[in-house]
């Protein structure tokens, strides 16, 4: 009887090929933007509450590894999530990356010291992890490459829900209500998304293939992005970048990445593909994101405090400067993905964007003395105008360069580096803003030099313009217009 049953689960496998109806793709599209939503309104909410955090729970100095513990961890177990999600299913790991995000974020709230929040920050980014990794490994599974830009509206408004919303509401929180809702709020969010997609998730065709995880790697990851973020703090919080102490960490997070990649050339399935990145598009379209992403999150995580510095305005009216940057990428993303199953040359819109938002970061590096809010806010704007269109190019181009066999391992690895540049853009233009206060960084109040400012506007200018030099070098192949279909045993 063994013979018979194995030779059924190639049928079992045929007879889920049978196509969805575009009812049930789009109840499926919209679970998992519900679940994307949860991800996105993380991203854009914190931000304008970080220095009432840190008046609350002190040791503001800090307050970077508010944002960057959750990336480090992201950072570490979104590469799994695709092979789990090929193990168990979509569906299953989508469930729970849900409610890890969610018992986290109830943690996050009824944290009462900031290494609490700290810690409960980056369990929460062991859920955040798969989110956006998981939706976009879905809508990889619904629709051929060509056509997936046209979701690109439907993600554009989760994004464009989040930018508006989440910056508006976790002012009014910090400044009006308490800064722990900006983490309540996730609960009835994640309810409702258990409830949208739970249901469409269970027609979705799953090919099970066997895998193993590389615990091993994840762990160091997260211990040498860590040790590194640790001695950029206490590096830029002292002055002092050849101390002991901060040699000490800088030789271990080396010695870690060292193992890491020791690591990838010997374990059979290293965390991250080798193979799949020895493709130019996904190399250079990878590095692209992470060096978007470096800029875009580290000058989210540090906006708000340039505006009650610069401008002496409230966190509620700090926030607005956020919506700016947040909303221009939302637009930059939105139009470029209606263009490019239109567009030969459908890269042209992310380099013509990537330049425009080098040059709103040099005028923005070369006014902070006007302290204009206006000025500050327009020109965000117009960074995040440019900065957008990278998001659904790359996106687009990776899925395309990858036989369906490797659609998850590439879409978490431009998962893996979106967030390893976050966290690392976090942890260095914080360290360049925050830890340079020492007695003058108080939980009374912020007393930042200006320069400083100037100078983590300059760091996200080199990793704005390196992105722009990976752009340029990616490939630019056809986009297919089939989905490739499934070989059994790849």
């Amino acid at each position: 009887m063994r013979p018979a049953a194995t030779a059924s689960r190639p049928a079992r496998e045929a007879a889920s090929e049978t196509p969805l109806t575009e009812a049930r793709k789009r109840q499926i599209v919209v679970g998992v933007l519900v679940a994307m939503l949860l991800a996105a309104l993380d991203q854009t909410i914190v931000a304008p509450a970080m220095t009432t955090i840190g008046q609350s729970l002190g040791y503001i100095e800090y307050l970077p590894w508010v944002i960057s513990a959750y990336f480090v961890t992201a950072t570490a177990v979104t590469p799994l999530y695709g092979k789990l999600a090929d193990i168990h299913g979509r569906r299953t790991m989508m469930v729970l990356a849900v409610v890890i995000f969610v018992v986290a974020s109830v943690l996050c709230a009824l944290a009462s010291t900031l290494w609490a929040l700290i810690l409960a920050r980056a369990l929460q980014g062991l859920g955040g992890g798969g989110l956006i990794a998981l939706a976009q490994t879905i809508m990889g599974d619904l629709v051929p490459p060509k056509q997936r830009a046209k979701y690109a509206a439907q993600i554009s408004a989760v994004w464009a829900t989040a930018s508006v919303l989440g910056p508006l509401v976790g002012g009014v929180f910090a400044q009006h209500l308490h800064w722990s809702l900006v983490f309540w709020i996730n609960l009835p969010l994640g309810v409702a998304a258990l409830w949208v997609m739970n249901a469409p998730l269970k027609d979705l065709p799953f090919h099970r293939h066997p895998h193993r995880l590389d615990a091993p790697g994840a762990a160091l990851v997260v211990l040498g992005t860590s040790i590194a973020m640790l001695a950029l703090s206490i590096g830029r919080q002292g002055g002092d970048w050849f101390s002991p102490t901060v040699l000490a960490l800088t030789g271990a997070s080396l010695l870690s990445w060292l193992l890491f990649g020791v690591r990838l050339k010997t374990f059979a399935e290293p965390l991250i593909p080798i193979e799949v990145l020895r493709d130019r598009v996904v190399l250079c379209g990878t590095l692209t994101v992470a060096m978007g992403m470096a800029s875009f999150v580290g000058l989210a995580a540090i906006a708000p405090i340039y505006f009650e510095v610069q401008n002496q305005v409230s966190p509620d009216v700090a926030a607005l400067g956020l919506i700016g940057m947040a909303a221009g990428s939302v637009s930059g993303a939105a139009l470029t993905g209606r263009s490019i199953p239109k567009l030969v040359h459908y890269r042209r819109p992310a380099l013509f964007g990537l330049a425009l938002s080098a040059a709103a970061l040099a005028a923005l590096a070369a006014t902070i003395e006007m302290r204009s809010f206006a000025l500050a806010d327009g020109l965000l704007f117009l960074f995040g105008l440019g900065l957008g269109p990278i998001f659904p190019t790359v996106t687009v181009s990776v899925q395309n360069a990858v036989a369906r066999r490797d659609l998850g391992a590439a879409t978490g690895l431009l998962a893996f580096l979106r967030s390893l540049g976050s966290a690392f853009g976090v942890a260095i233009l914080g360290a360049i803003v925050l830890g340079a206060g020492g007695e003058g960084v108080t939980a009374a109040g912020l007393d930042i030099d200006p320069s400083d400012f100037r100078l983590a506007f300059i760091a996200a200018l080199i990793a704005t313009l390196i992105g722009l030099g990976c752009l340029a070098a990616m490939p630019e192949r056809p986009l297919r217009d089939t989905i490739e279909p499934h070989v059994s045993g790849d």
